[in-house]
């Protein structure tokens, strides 16, 4: 049984439990997600996952934020693994480059609160202000550094005043690059005899082709290496900047998502094209059908599905949901944490901001209204609540 059951229940039960008290492991494969294939074909695999692609992932799919990122350092080979290890159907990176063109993963390309740079006497004069999209930032920036040099780097949480027990593991592990992801992804396949799915994000392409550092083709030539540019491969690419999707849809055929943020946003690459076109055009029928014309799905901000009041309660549902699955579209909508700071205020227990709230309600409230997956740093928390909803019921806006 590759999914479900009353066994996979008891462990994701005890999972949640564990991550209350700070989680030390659980055994490898117990609850392990959809795991890597052979880089020899194409992205691997065997059973009717592998032939269905991602159609064939759980519904809902559970995909690990960064990681398992609420339980360590984001972005970190030990964050990937706990994720798998939590049950995760599918782990995200973000991709930025090195100077010398590697694919790093990390958040930001700003790393001055992920790493222990700020340490590093021998880079401190490298602190500057850059204008990334738009926003001036002060701190330290992969583009400045080499991967040698970031290698002398160690990866820290980055929110340590809501994510205390986290930085127990500041330090353990260096930022990796997306070619090591991919050579783990295939071990740990190996190992658990099943793929480990990927969700790979292009992070700022238009600033960083801007600086002759394009995220699309080293990403395509690395897919291709590993197996992994073919429509059913174990992956997908996702970016705020439609223009990177459409970029990729001529390099690769893997799964395809655009990621949308508030509804009066403009995606960068708009602002840089002169396209008026905002967040809020994208999400009505005629903007969904553009993106489809390119991607298989969308990835927007929770708010655009359940908004939320000025007392940060939950609102009436939009029609996101029906209006993109008429057009064929999935949706991964982010991002879903246990901590009150993040919780829609009906769902907060206490006053403390750090302290968990009922979480599994809110993932359950968002499950109902029919969304194919959801971007969480808690991925126990997450599969406990999508159970309910795996033995092919597809609730109220399916």
């Amino acid at each position: 049984m590759t999914q479900g059951g009353a066994a996979r229940r008891t462990v994701l039960g005890a999972a949640v439990l564990a991550a209350g008290t700070g989680i030390n492991s659980l055994a490898a494969g117990t609850a392990s997600a959809a795991s890597a294939a052979s880089a020899s074909a194409e992205g691997g695999g065997h059973g009717d996952r592998g032939d269905r692609g991602y159609r064939g992932l759980p519904y809902p799919t559970v995909i690990g934020h960064r990681g398992a990122s609420g339980y360590r350092p984001e972005h970190t080979l030990g964050s990937y693994r706990l994720a798998l290890d939590l049950g995760a159907d599918v782990v995200e990176q973000d991709l930025v480059p090195t100077r010398d063109g590697h694919l790093v993963c990390r958040h930001e390309n700003e790393i001055g609160g992920t790493t222990d740079v700020a340490d590093h006497r021998e880079f401190a004069s490298r602190r500057t202000t850059k204008t990334v999209d738009g926003v001036p930032v002060t701190g330290w920036f992969t583009e400045d550094f080499t991967l040698a040099e970031l290698k002398t780097l160690r990866a820290k949480e980055r929110i340590p005043a809501v994510r205390q027990r986290n930085t127990l593991y500041d330090g353990q592990w260096a930022v990796p690059t997306f070619e090591e992801v991919l050579r783990w992804a295939e071990r740990e396949g190996r190992r658990r005899g099943e793929r480990v799915w990927l969700h790979v994000e292009t992070k700022h392409p238009s600033y960083f082709r801007g600086l002759g550092l394009g995220l699309e083709e080293p990403l395509a030539r690395l897919l291709r290496r590993y197996g992994r540019d073919g429509r059913d491969a174990a992956v997908f690419l996702q970016s705020f900047e439609p223009s990177s999707i459409q970029r990729l849809s001529r390099l690769v055929s893997a799964p395809r998502v655009v990621l949308l943020s508030a509804a009066g946003t403009r995606p960068w690459d708009f602002e840089q094209a002169g396209d008026p076109r905002t967040v809020a055009d994208l999400v009505k029928p005629e903007g969904l059908k553009w993106i489809a014309g390119f991607a298989q799905g969308i990835g927007p901000t929770m708010d655009l599905i359940l908004p939320r009041d000025a007392a940060g309660k939950l609102g009436t549902p939009t029609t996101l949901v029906k209006d993109a699955h008429a057009r064929g579209l999935l949706l991964h909508p982010y991002t879903a944490r246990n901590e009150n700071s993040f919780l829609p205020a009906e769902y907060r227990r206490g006053t403390d901001p750090a302290a968990y709230g009922d979480a599994l309600g809110a993932f359950r409230t968002y499950f109902e209204q029919g969304i194919d997956g959801i971007f969480t740093d808690n991925p126990d928390t997450g599969l406990l609540a999508a159970e309910a909803f795996r033995p092919g019921r597809r609730p109220v806006n399916g």
